[in-house]
C-alpha cells in the first residue's frame, strides 16, 4: 500500500510524519510525506493551488492508487485531491479535522501579518488538543513551525466533482470522539460521503507525534 501524507499548518513533511513513516515502512508499506509549498521549501508566495498541485503530483506519481492522508487543516487538501482525482485515490484518511466547505477560506484561523500566518503559540490549543504533548514535544514542534503564506491560509476552497463522495473516507478522531464527529458532520461536506468510517484514537491533536505506532497501525 502507498500512502501520501499531507501535514496540517506550520509543519513540513519531516517534522510531522517522521515517526509514522518509519513505522509504516517497518510494516511493509510505502509512505510519501509531503513538504507542502510554503511550509518548508522557502516559498513565501505559495498558494492553496500550489499545495494542492503538490498533493496531486504525488497521487499521479504513485505506482498504484494511493491512500491520501490529511492532518488537521490538510484534511481539506486530502478531500480536494479526491475531488480532483476520484478515480486515482483509493481512500482518504482525515486525522483530527474536516474538509472546509466550498467557497470558504482554507484556514484563516489566525491573524495574517507581513503576508504570513505564524504559529500562535500553544495558548489557543490549551485543553484536549495538547493534553498528551509534553514540554519537550511542544518545544520541538514550536521550533519546527513555519509561518503559512497568506495565499494558502486565505485560499478559497472549490469543489467540482460529485464523484468525490464515492471515495471511501476514514475519519480518525483524536481530541474528539466519534460521537462528536457525527454531530459535526451532519450538514457538512462529509454528510454526502457514501463510505464513511469513524475510528477513535486516544490522543490529542497531534497523534503522529504522541502515538505514531498506533496511528500507523490504524492507517494500515
Amino acid at each position: 500500500m502507498e500512502l501520501v501524507l499531507a501535514a496540517g499548518l506550520w509543519l513540513d513533511g519531516s517534522a510531522a510524519w517522521a515517526d509514522v513513516v518509519s513505522e509504516l515502512e517497518r510494516l511493509g508499506h510505502r509512505a510519501v510525506p509531503l513538504t507542502l509549498p510554503g511550509q518548508g521549501d522557502g516559498n513565501a508566495a505559495a498558494t492553496l493551488d500550489d499545495q494542492l498541485a503538490a498533493v496531486l503530483s504525488a497521487v499521479d506519481s504513485a505506482a498504484e492508487k494511493p491512500v491520501v492522508v490529511g492532518h488537521s487543516a490538510a484534511c481539506t487538501l486530502a478531500w480536494l485531491a479526491a475531488d480532483a482525482r476520484p478515480d486515482r485515490v483509493a481512500r482518504v484518511v482525515l486525522i483530527g479535522g474536516f474538509p472546509t466547505a466550498d467557497g470558504q477560506p482554507y484556514a484563516d484561523f489566525f491573524e495574517i501579518r507581513d503576508g504570513v500566518m505564524a504559529f500562535p503559540g500553544w495558548g489557543p490549543f490549551e485543553g484536549p488538543d495538547i493534553v498528551d504533548l509534553d514540554g519537550a514535544a511542544r518545544d520541538r514542534l514550536a521550533a519546527a513551525a513555519i509561518p503559512v503564506p497568506a495565499g494558502v491560509a486565505n485560499g478559497v476552497v472549490r469543489y467540482g466533482e460529485e464523484r468525490r463522495f464515492d471515495v471511501p473516507v476514514t475519519l480518525i478522531c483524536p481530541e474528539f470522539s466519534p460521537a462528536q464527529a457525527r454531530e459535526w458532520i451532519a450538514g457538512g461536506e462529509l454528510a454526502a460521503a457514501k463510505h464513511l468510517e469513524l475510528v477513535d484514537i486516544d490522543s490529542g491533536h497531534w497523534p503522529m507525534v504522541t502515538r505514531p505506532a498506533e496511528l500507523a497501525r490504524l492507517l494500515v
